[in-house]
């Protein structure tokens, strides 16, 4: 479930992210107030994963989501500038991120082993 909550905080810090550029300074009130209610409820579902699974890892997946996407988001809707050195690093943080999880799911089965040995 911790995963769960990462991945929408995530997604969400996407959206908040965006809509700090689109509120221009908080001067926009609609998109303003999107921004807040994102941040917030982006920020409920991060903390909640925190209790679940290592905080280096879920704060590195949490934010790794929220730039990708937001570069992605950026390039396809916001006329930002497209280029094959931004994709590759994209690709580069998104495979650390996918490597993080993976490392924590092993170290999560070896913690395991040691403490109920045979259980396997």
């Amino acid at each position: 479930m911790g995963w769960i909550y990462v991945i929408i905080g995530g997604l969400l810090e996407i959206g908040w992210a965006t809509g700090l550029s689109l509120s221009k300074g908080f001067t926009e009130p609609l998109p303003s107030i999107i921004t807040a209610c994102l941040i917030v409820i982006s920020f409920y579902f991060f903390s909640n994963s925190m209790k679940l699974l290592p905080i280096g890892t879920a704060y590195a997946v949490f934010t790794g989501i929220g730039a990708a996407g937001t570069a992605i988001v950026g390039m396809t809707f916001l006329q930002e500038e497209v280029n094959m050195l931004k994709i590759g690093f994209i690709i580069l943080l998104l495979s650390g991120v996918i490597g993080l999880k993976i490392s924590d799911k092993e170290n999560k089965d070896q913690r395991r082993s040691e403490e109920w040995p045979g259980s396997y």
